[in-house]
Parts: structure tokens; C-alpha cells; sequence
């Protein structure tokens, strides 16, 4: 039998070798990551006390701030601590974890920015029936469905990924344990889970895509038929944000994930996944309540009852 030594941490070589430009980064990637948790928590916390927010569309956006802490929480404390103590290193079990959790994330937060697209579809092209199709029961049920769509879509190749041996070498080329690197590492042949982990993000990815641009698409024809200027504005400005957002998640992701594993150069796929982990967490909050005048209305409301001791619902 073939003597091996079975890994039992990981080596993330991170952004840099440079001692001096790792803790800037270390900086900045902290105050992005406080933002981030701020910025999220202050949009569950508005949509929660404001009676006027206790609609089906901030109902999704409740869920989607819960899923960007929990995403980027995954990710950024680990990254953070290596940078901040020197250190390189993680466990194979943590490894494992933080891959697993990264990707059911992930794979929930396209489900539900397809649940928000079909949200937004009902709201303009069916109004009268809005309230009717999206009952309570209905937005629990699209919600709870996404969260157990992350685990069904990311369950298969996991267990695959987790049977794999890794016996050496042990250097993962990026900040964190993301699949593509991490297979490169294990000692046998990845073909299934390289093409199980193909068809997993090309129907997770693309798929919901394509119900957020047939969504989209149906919307866009019903606006062009307001017939005046201002009720078609009133109309695409519930929309612009959620347009925002997916194009950021939806760009990134087809970018790393839907292309095959030996494909693409690391380097440059580990600055997209900045973009992914760290830009877009921190703009969402932004973008969603810097151009909604309810959420900056209930901001308002919300820190005049905080320093006058006033209902906010008034």
C-alpha cells in the first residue's frame, strides 16, 4: 500500500505577502465588514418595527440582509484574523465547513433574488391581485424554499467534495476555501466533482437568471404601456435596486463558477470574489435604502422615536 500523509490544515496565502500592505488590507477589509453588519442589521431592524414596511417586497429584503450577515460572516472573520495575527492556517474541518456554508449562501441568494424578481413581477403586472397571490403563507413558504433550495442544490457535490483525500500539497491560492482552488489540492481524480460542481452552478446560477430576466422582461412591457411618464418612473424605481444587485451577485458568480474548474487564472478570480464576499454585502444595504424613500423615511421615523421617545408607527 501507497504510504500517504493525510492533510490535516490548509495554508490561504490571502492578498499579499507584504507585512505593511496586509494590515491596510486588514484595515479596509474591516470597516467594510462592520458597514456591512451594520448596514444589513439596520434594514432587518427598520423592516421588523415599521408597520408601513410590513409588506411581502421588505419581507424579501428582510431575508436577504439575514443571508448577506450570514454570507459574508462566513468569509471575512477568518480572513481578518489571518491578516490581523499573521497567521495562514485552517483546519480541514473548518475548511470543509466554510466552503459547504459558503455555497449554500450563496445558492439561497440567487433562489431568493429570483423569489424578489417574481415579487416585483406580481406587484407591477397584477396589482389588483398582489395581495391576493402574495399572501403571508405564500412569502413564508417562497422563503423558507429558497433556504432549503441552497442546501438540495449544494448537498450532492459536498459529499463528494468531502470523500475526497488530500494527502499534500496543502497551499490554497486564495483567501478563503473556495471550491475550484481547494479541488486542485485533493490526491485523486476530481472529474465527477469538477462536473457535478459545473451543472450545480450553471442551473442554480443561470437558472434563476433566467426567471429574473423573463420576470424583468414582462415587467419592462407593462411599464411601457403607463401611459404616462411619471407612473412609468413611479414603476422602474421599485425595481432599480433589486436591477443593482443582481447584476453585481449574478456578474461575479458566472465569472467564477460557470466555466469549467480547469479554466480561468486564481489571481484574477480571487479579486472577483472580493467583489463577491466584501463590495457587493456592503452596497446592498446602500443601495437598497439610499434609494427608497420609504426605508429612508422609516430611518427618519426610527431615530426621531429613538431620541424623542416616540412611537415610530406614528
Amino acid at each position: 500500500m501507497e504510504n500517504r500523509t493525510v492533510v490535516m490544515e490548509f495554508i490561504l496565502l490571502g492578498f499579499t505577502n507584504d507585512h505593511r500592505l496586509q494590515l491596510l488590507l486588514c484595515l479596509v477589509l474591516l470597516v467594510a465588514y462592520l458597514f456591512t453588519i451594520a448596514g444589513n442589521i439596520l434594514i432587518i431592524t427598520i423592516t421588523l418595527v415599521d408597520r408601513r414596511l410590513q409588506t411581502p417586497m421588505y419581507y424579501f429584503l428582510r431575508n436577504f440582509s439575514l443571508l448577506e450577515i450570514s454570507f459574508t460572516s462566513v468569509i471575512i472573520p477568518k480572513a481578518l484574523a489571518n491578516m490581523a495575527l499573521g497567521g495562514q492556517t485552517i483546519s480541514l474541518i473548518g475548511c470543509f465547513a466554510q466552503s459547504v456554508l459558503y455555497f449554500i449562501l450563496g445558492t439561497t441568494e440567487f433562489l431568493l433574488l429570483a423569489v424578489m424578481s417574481f415579487d416585483r413581477y406580481v406587484a407591477i403586472c397584477n396589482p389588483l391581485q398582489y395581495t391576493a397571490i402574495m399572501s403571508g403563507q405564500v412569502c413564508t413558504l417562497l422563503a423558507l424554499g429558497s433556504w432549503i433550495g441552497g442546501i438540495l442544490f449544494i448537498i450532492a457535490p459536498m459529499i463528494v467534495l468531502f470523500q475526497l483525500p488530500f494527502c499534500g500539497p496543502n497551499v490554497i491560492n486564495h483567501f478563503f476555501c473556495d471550491s475550484t482552488p481547494l479541488i486542485k489540492l485533493a490526491c485523486a481524480d476530481t472529474w465527477l466533482i469538477e462536473y457535478m460542481g459545473f451543472i450545480t452552478a450553471l442551473l442554480s446560477v443561470l437558472g434563476t437568471l433566467a426567471i429574473t430576466l423573463v420576470s424583468y422582461i414582462k415587467i419592462i412591457s407593462t411599464v411601457m404601456h403607463v401611459p404616462s411618464a411619471q407612473g412609468r418612473q413611479k414603476a422602474f424605481s421599485t425595481c432599480t435596486s433589486h436591477i443593482i444587485v443582481v447584476s453585481i451577485t449574478y456578474g461575479s458568480c458566472i465569472f467564477m463558477y460557470v466555466k469549467p474548474m480547469w479554466s480561468g487564472r486564481l489571481d484574477f478570480s480571487k479579486a472577483v470574489a472580493v467583489l463577491n464576499t466584501v463590495v457587493s454585502p456592503l452596497l446592498n444595504p446602500f443601495i437598497y435604502s439610499l434609494r427608497n424613500r420609504q426605508v429612508q423615511e422609516a430611518v427618519r421615523k426610527a431615530v426621531g422615536s429613538a431620541v424623542f421617545c416616540k412611537d415610530p408607527n406614528i
